[in-house]
């Protein structure tokens, strides 16, 4: 039997407010366990929570964003469950009334374009963090993370495969770094999610028993593991056994799912309306004057890339990809004449350095106004290709300026016809059976010479002059 699958995600991104989401503690990430905490996001007895505007504007621009349609009037609910990093044993979040709705997110994939609907943004708090000894059986709580705001995207159930859902995370991911509300940081789950997976029969509509998948920390790892649950609920299915709904964890090491608790219906939580906080009322003034202040989102810088920059769908595509590396490529370019050069430097040259390092664009060892040098020195002429190379990589362990290094190390290109033309005539001299065999139909080793004349040359020589030397003078 053939199984079609059916994926919703539940995408929990913090808020870069500077303070949490019902108290003035610090949301800085990394300080000393417990030092962000007050007795309001603690729990204890008679204090009260104070919502954050900041918080709330931030989850505005998130619906905006997402096409969402924004409620004048959401309430907040108490989620009541019992864990150590949960100190009032209940969440403030939002249930039966969040602050937006019926959204949706244009994606592309291997088939095309694709809609996936987003059913709601809610906002809560944050839980702490437990921290398990490795050593003892004992675990320790940080509370730091306690009441640290968020919002939860949760999308509709029209994903169906891993390479859509990675495709949604990473669009979604963008779009909140492009409006700058989350900080987008996977490994300190400023951004994470959970996945929940089921099969149906081919052509069944109703849906099949659903697996929360959870401890998402990467887009690879949670395409990995959607692929795993397929199969290991496939198998289930196929050997006439039935789906457990419940909740499971993704092992990165071992590459499989793991049981971890049997998954909570709605009803489990026992929701009901906070009676320390009042309705939140959201004026239309408000939303108009966030939506002035909305920059450029992905898709519609994609398009000024292409338009503007002449550059392909998919160059533009993969320069605008995160904020971060289109605002450096646009820094880049500034000065320059050659748009495409410094596209193909940008997307191979400086990406290929930066994955080689595990460094992200915003730690870059070589900054746009230093690259945009490199560029314009290729321009002039002033250096060759392998020669920007050599230069390039000087850069980025030495921080030098790459006229510093052409200058240190003679690296200028030989441009000079008359010089050129005396070495192409040596290297003719010296090699009469390769010349012959040019001139006699194989045209290939027009590379043979092209290299015997940049090894002459310590690779200084101008490709543009040196190629037209050569044909003539065979």
């Amino acid at each position: 039997m053939a199984f079609e699958t059916v994926i919703g995600l539940e995408v929990h991104a913090q808020l870069k407010t500077r303070t949490k989401i019902f108290c003035s503690c610090s949301t800085e990430f990394g300080k000393s366990p417990n030092a962000n905490t007050c007795p309001v996001c603690t729990g204890m007895p008679g204090v009260l929570p104070v919502l954050n505007r900041q918080a709330v504007t931030f989850a505005i621009k998130a619906a905006l964003a997402t096409n969402c349609k924004i409620a004048r009037e959401s309430r907040f609910d108490r989620k009541n469950y019992f864990y150590p990093d949960l100190p009032k044993g209940y969440q403030i979040s939002q249930y039966a009334a969040p602050i937006a709705e019926h959204g949706h997110l244009d994606i592309e994939t291997s088939a095309g374009q694709k809609t996936i609907g987003i059913t709601r943004i809610h906002m809560e708090e944050d839980a702490g963090k437990l921290i398990h000894d490795p050593h003892r059986a004992k675990s320790m709580v940080d509370l730091n993370r306690t009441g640290v705001p968020l919002i939860e995207i949760v999308s509709e159930p029209d994903l169906r495969s891993a390479e859509e859902a990675g495709a949604y995370l990473r669009k979604l991911h963008a779009i909140l770094k492009y409006i700058d509300v989350c900080d987008g940081n996977m490994e300190q789950g400023s951004f994470r999610c959970d996945a929940n997976i089921s099969l149906r029969p081919v052509g069944q509509e109703e849906f099949g028993t659903r697996t929360e998948l959870k401890n998402l920390n990467s887009f690879k790892n949670v395409e990995k593991a959607i692929r795993f649950e397929v199969e290991r609920q496939t198998y289930v299915l196929e050997a006439g056994d039935k789906v457990i709904q419940e909740t499971r964890l993704w092992d990165p090491d071992r590459n499989k799912t793991a049981s971890m608790r049997g998954k909570e219906e709605a009803h489990d939580y026992r929701y009901f309306p906070d009676p320390d906080l009042v309705p939140l009322i959201v004026e239309d003034d408000w939303i108009q004057s966030v939506a002035k202040e909305m920059p450029e989102l992905p898709d519609e810088k994609k398009a000024r890339f292409v338009k503007a920059y002449k550059l392909s769908e998919y160059d533009a595509e993969v320069l605008t990809a995160n904020i971060d590396m289109a605002n450096f490529f646009e820094e880049t370019v500034r000065p320059l004449t050659n748009i495409k050069q410094a596209a193909n430097w940008t997307m191979t040259t400086l990406m290929g350095m930066l994955n080689a390092k595990g460094l992200d664009i915003s730690n870059s060892p070589v900054s746009a106004t230093a690259f945009s040098e490199l560029l314009a020195l290729i321009e002039k002429g002033s250096i060759n290709a392998n020669a920007a190379k050599t230069v390039f990589e000087e850069m980025t362990e030495t921080g030098k300026a790459a006229a510093a290094i052409v200058k240190e190390k003679g690296l200028e290109q030989v441009s000079d016809q008359s010089e050129l033309e005396g070495l192409v005539e040596e290297v003719i001299r010296e090699n009469p059976e390769e010349a012959e065999a040019y001139r006699n139909g194989k045209t290939k080793l027009f590379s043979f010479f092209m290299g015997q004349i940049m090894k002459k040359t310590r690779g200084k020589a101008d490709p543009k002059v040196v190629g037209p030397l050569i044909k003539s003078k065979l």
